[in-house]
């Protein structure tokens, strides 16, 4: 089942690469997107243990670990910011340049 899993991260990592080396600037916005996802997977799969009782609670079975937990809703708060961040500029390079293709934008460098 792990390998699966990791297959599917890995496969999810991939597309997210491939995405974001696109010269579309919304193909490289998912990119974003679909990395983020690949790595809050990757950090859950990595912190995976064997407890079987909920994280807080006054259970007497092994619990498992929250702190993976913590880190993934962490991460997805600040990348739904990082993403809202990507959006607007996306929205004032379309609107500026008519474009989403960065092969057509002139003068982005001055």
């Amino acid at each position: 089942m792990i390998l699966i899993i990791a297959i599917g991260i890995g496969t999810l990592f991939g597309i997210a690469l491939y995405q974001m080396l696109q010269r579309n600037v919304i193909r490289s916005a998912i990119g974003v997107i679909l990395l983020g996802s690949a790595i809050n997977l990757f950090l859950l799969t990595a912190g995976n243990s064997n407890g079987t009782g909920p994280a807080y609670s006054t259970v007497t079975e092994t619990q498992v670990d929250p702190l993976p937990q913590a880190l993934v809703l962490t991460a997805i708060v600040i990348s739904m910011g990082g993403l809202a961040f990507i959006l607007a500029m996306l929205y004032i390079i379309s609107a500026r340049y008519q474009t989403g293709n960065l092969d057509e934008i002139d003068n982005l460098k001055h």
